[in-house]
């Protein structure tokens, strides 16, 4: 995969966090394709644009979200015009300064291009507490704390 389809997919992610950082509804469901999917936190899942936005609307609109803190770990060419992303997250709560680590999440995000703009087929969001496994909790905590200050 060349520098520019890398940087144009990582553009999207970058926008797609931003728009759940901006408690943008609207913003964040146009970047998913007509019939894209999103599997959220909690295992809640939208198919398609307008249950994207409704979901995401009620969300923004009745709980005080925290913004997302992340890092992309890998971009991947699956043919020409797929690609999926792999990223780390953590949330800041509101009011806080800290990365909450139950929050902690890996994220994947399956891009396609569709006429010449990328677009996202499925995004999921999924817990990462890494059972029994502490010491990966807090590895992936103070990965993404490094990130809030630079």
């Amino acid at each position: 995969m060349n520098i520019s389809k890398i940087d144009e997919i990582n553009s999207l992610y970058r926008r797609l966090i931003d728009t759940w950082n901006n408690r943008d509804a609207k913003g964040m469901a146009e970047l998913f394709t007509e019939q894209g999917i999103q599997i959220g936190f909690d295992g809640s899942k939208m198919v398609g644009r307008e249950d994207i936005l409704s979901h995401l609307a009620s969300i923004f609109e009745n709980h005080p979200t925290a913004p997302f803190v992340t890092k992309v770990k890998d971009v991947r060419a699956v043919g020409t015009d797929t690609a999926i992303v792999q990223a780390i997250a953590g949330m800041i709560p509101p009011g806080k300064t800290d990365i909450e680590p139950t929050v902690n999440a890996l994220q994947t995000l399956v891009t396609v291009n569709k006429d010449g703009n990328w677009k996202i087929e499925l995004f999921q969001n999924t817990p990462a507490q890494f059972h029994g496994r502490p010491e990966l909790v807090e590895q992936m905590t103070d990965e993404l704390r490094r990130l809030i200050n630079e």
